[in-house]
């Protein structure tokens, strides 16, 4: 029998699903925020129009103007997750720019912006993700010192194996259009496990992963055996030509409750065949307003605060009224110039504590 729906997490670090009450989140940081060097894994997941500016600003930071703008965002949005009665916490800031090597190659470093990307808390488990990209192999260095907490405290602390990211990672041939089996040709190979943890989205017992240019098979195997038979990991594909993260595409909202991607869910998975379906509405986000590392599907990106309350962008109207009519009551927060950098309220935090425990609602 399992425990009840509320029960109060005994250690800081406990969350099962996308949308029990949360009590404890990371909200990332835009410090020192940089154009990653060019790398080949790059082009598979920027959007087109942005392939020259990434190439010419290789190594440098981003605007400051954008990064200010970004930064003011994120304060407003941690003060008002702070009056919702959650607890915020932020990484530290750490050299972007600094030039670091491995035996094979050399990198710097991007942000420590999008704490959903780089750790996956899956119960009381905090996952380190072997993530693809040369520029974040050291990202998760920001997060360290509330790592050191959270298991002094505790928690668990894993990480996945630190991958090698050689060349024989990435499709040296690698071509926009569909590979030999007509699904979308990935940049990433099967050379060694890689996986974001927003690659994977969480339903109790039930854990939804897809394979992208970031994460791959032996990635979300890695996973599966790491979490052990407690959990059933679902991979799906979608009708996305440039997958890169779930979390804009399939959004658990509460229990029988998922809001889809349109344009990237022509038909739903069987598994939710009980569940209600929304659609997300187009997108609203000027053409005029840079997008550097996203589509404008990034409005779906959105944060449960339990069952009923749910963070969306103030200026996303379309959203909002969704929102409503789906039966949620929406929390308002400005983030436009955040979507800037590739994610918005889900990617920008780790949801380390919610209110819950261990079930199936699949």
């Amino acid at each position: 029998m399992t425990e009840p729906h509320d029960t109060v997490p005994a250690g800081p670090v406990c969350s099962y699903t996308e949308w029990d009450p949360l009590e404890e989140v990371i909200v990332g940081i835009v410090d020192d925020a940089s154009f990653p060097p060019w790398h080949e894994a790059l082009p598979p997941v920027l959007p087109q129009d942005m392939h020259a500016t990434f190439r010419r600003h290789a190594g440098r930071p981003f605007p400051a103007e954008r990064v200010e703008a970004a930064r003011r965002e994120l304060e407003e949005f941690a003060h008002i997750l702070e009056a919702e009665g959650v607890a915020v916490r932020r990484p530290e800031p750490i050299a972007q720019r600094t030039t670091y090597s491995t035996l094979h190659w050399s990198s710097s470093g991007m942000y420590a912006a999008m704490p959903r990307d780089a750790l996956l808390v899956v119960g009381d488990d905090i996952i380190e993700c072997p993530m693809a990209w040369r520029s974040r192999y050291y990202e998760s260095l920001a997060y360290r010192p509330l790592l050191k907490e959270y298991f002094r405290g505790g928690a668990r602390w894993s990480a996945g194996p630190r991958p090698e990211l050689t060349d024989e990672q990435f499709d040296q041939e690698w071509t926009d259009g569909p590979g030999p089996d007509g699904s979308p040709r990935l940049v990433v190979t099967e050379f060694e496990p890689t996986f974001d943890a927003a690659d994977f989205t969480r339903c109790g017992r039930d854990i939804i992963a897809q394979k992208s240019n970031v994460t791959n098979d032996f990635g979300i195997e890695w996973l599966r055996r790491h979490l052990g038979d407690e959990y059933r990991v679902h991979v799906f594909e979608f009708s996305d030509t440039h997958p890169m993260h779930i979390d804009a595409t399939l959004v658990p909202m509460a229990p029988g409750k998922l809001l889809i991607n349109p344009e990237r869910v022509p038909k739903v998975p069987d598994l939710f065949k009980d569940w209600d379906v929304m659609a997300a509405p187009q997108p609203v986000i000027p053409d005029a307003h840079p997008l550097y590392m996203t589509s404008k599907w990034i409005n779906m990106n959105i944060l449960m605060l339990d069952e009923d309350r749910v963070i969306v962008e103030r200026q996303d109207e379309p959203m909002i009224q969704t929102l409503k009519n789906f039966g949620f009551t929406p929390v308002l927060c400005n983030f436009r110039n955040f979507n800037s950098f590739g994610g918005s309220f889900h990617c920008a935090t780790l949801d380390v504590r919610r209110r819950g425990s261990l079930r199936s609602y699949i």
